[in-house]
């Protein structure tokens, strides 16, 4: 490896030994006999120097040749530094464009994870709210059957309650029509009782003959008068048990619209339940529509991403094929520096043409 600087001394001393091996002490050859250490530019001030200290006894040859050979190297360190600036410059913008890019990617890769992040959290909402839809539509399902029992019983006890009530009402008819032959038969008996007294005081010997009949007679009244008695007696309890089916019916009754409330207090129930499904049916489809565009905004960045990657690629082959150039401008140089060598020949036209600027 090539040292970082070089001395006078050593330029001096390779200068020596190439004069002593007759060689011409040029650039490249003092360079070479350095082992290629130091720059062309130092090497032509040392030599420089030393022409200076020798009092300038170096033939015009050879300060034509150094004049040649350092304007070779000038020439060499101006491209050289020329094609690094250039180098440095691309390097640095690309570097600029790749790190521009790389955080781009880095971007849309976030945002990708945010939006497959966000694409599962819908997901997962809208599981949950298919699941709540379908214990909702269940809920309403159990809603109407039990709704659907309760109207069908209360239907079956209101016609029992109007069959019980038209056996009521019957009931009422019967022991009004009894009440009403009683009262008949009460009033007929006075009436015969009464022209009997007044027919006895006239008829006496002809009722003693017929007493018997008259009392066969009575016994048979007496005898339709105690079965009235208990036609009314019967009667009495069948009003009795018709009251007590009476007041049944009206605890059924207000069981019924106990019933009634409790089917009022469902149906608010089964409209509340309707109005949470559609609220999850609306959000089901919101939630439809935002993972669609989460998957589309997924595909566009993706898409994206691709065409980033496609673009740094293309920036990699960029900076490589100018890599090479930079290569071949570096291995141009190198056959220039020699080429100089080899125009050693037209040394003394070339110094009849720096005498001339003279």
């Amino acid at each position: 490896m090539a040292r970082a600087g070089i001395y006078k001394s050593e330029v001096v001393r390779a200068r020596d030994n190439l004069l002593a091996q007759g060689r011409y002490p040029s650039i490249d050859a003092i360079r070479g006999e350095l082992g290629n250490t130091g720059s062309k530019g130092t090497i032509h001030r040392y030599l420089k120097e030393i022409e200076e200290e020798d009092g300038g006894r170096a033939a015009p040859r050879v300060a034509v040749s150094e004049s040649i050979q350092d304007l070779s190297a000038r020439l060499a360190e101006r491209l050289h530094e020329e094609a690094n600036q250039r180098i440095s410059a691309l390097t640095s913008k690309h570097e600029t464009e790749i790190g521009g890019l790389n955080d781009l990617i880095a971007a849309l890769r976030s945002e990708v994870v945010s939006f497959r992040t966000q694409a599962e959290r819908q997901a997962i909402e809208l599981s949950t709210e298919s699941a709540a839809r379908a214990d909702a539509l269940a809920a309403l399902q159990d809603e109407r059957v039990i709704r659907a029992q309760m109207t069908q019983r209360l239907q079956d006890m209101e016609a029992q309650l109007a069959k019980e009530e038209a056996y009521r009402v019957s009931l009422e008819e019967k022991h009004q029509h009894a009440r009403e032959a009683l009262e008949h038969f009460r009033s007929a008996a006075k009436e015969q009782r009464e022209q009997d007294l007044r027919q006895s005081e006239q008829q006496i010997q002809f009722l003693q003959g017929e007493l018997r009949s008259v009392k066969d007679g009575v016994n048979a009244k007496q005898q339709e008068l105690i079965r009235s008695h208990e036609d009314n007696a019967r009667l009495s309890s069948e009003l009795t048990h018709s009251r007590s089916e009476l007041h049944r019916l009206e605890t059924e009754a207000r069981s019924l619209r106990t019933i009634r409330e409790q089917q009022a207090v469902s149906e608010l129930k089964n409209q509340q339940l309707a109005e949470r499904l559609a609220q999850a049916t609306t959000r089901g489809d919101e939630l439809l529509a935002e993972r669609q565009d989460c998957v589309q905004k997924l595909q566009e960045a993706a898409q994206a991403g691709s065409r980033l990657e496609s673009e740094l690629a293309a920036a990699k082959a960029v900076l490589a094929s100018q890599e090479q150039i930079l290569q071949k401008l570096t291995e141009h140089q190198l056959p220039t520096a020699k080429g100089t060598a080899s125009r050693k020949g037209s040394a003394k036209d070339q110094e009849s043409l720096f005498n001339s600027d003279k």
